[in-house]
């Protein structure tokens, strides 16, 4: 008899809706954050059997910037409480989900860098024009 183990990742997104302004540490802009969290499983025959190490995160819809949040505040919006997330309940500290952005050098607009073609003018993107 043999078993088939395994040991992963996971991201679960939760059903979060603001009911206050939020403007992002990072860009400073109005935002709407996506609340998610990430854990490491143990599966057996491919079904999740124990998880652990969760740790909630807010992702930031302007600039897709992502801050740690806290685990209290995570734990009750994952049992759907409405509640508002402030500056001091996530960490001063983000980093990256997504791809950088880019400045189109025909307009200025600034574009995802998964775009090949401005959206503003119609443009073609350069890779060199990261920021």
């Amino acid at each position: 008899m043999f078993f088939i183990m395994g040991l992963s990742n996971g991201r679960k997104e939760l059903n979060y809706d603001s009911m206050g302004i939020n403007i992002c540490p990072a860009c400073g802009a109005y935002c709407r954050y996506r609340v998610y969290y990430t854990y490491m499983y143990l599966s057996l025959f491919f079904i999740p059997i124990f998880k652990w190490s969760k740790q909630y995160y807010a992702e930031c819809s302007s600039c897709a910037r992502c801050f740690k949040l806290n685990k209290n505040l995570g734990k009750r919006i994952e049992k759907g409480e409405k509640v508002d997330i402030s500056s001091e309940d996530i960490e001063a500290e983000a980093f990256s989900c997504a791809k950088s952005s880019m400045v189109c050098r025909n307009c200025g607009n600034t574009v995802q860098s998964y775009f090949k073609y401005c959206p503003n003018c119609g443009n073609k993107l350069l890779v060199k024009e990261i920021i």
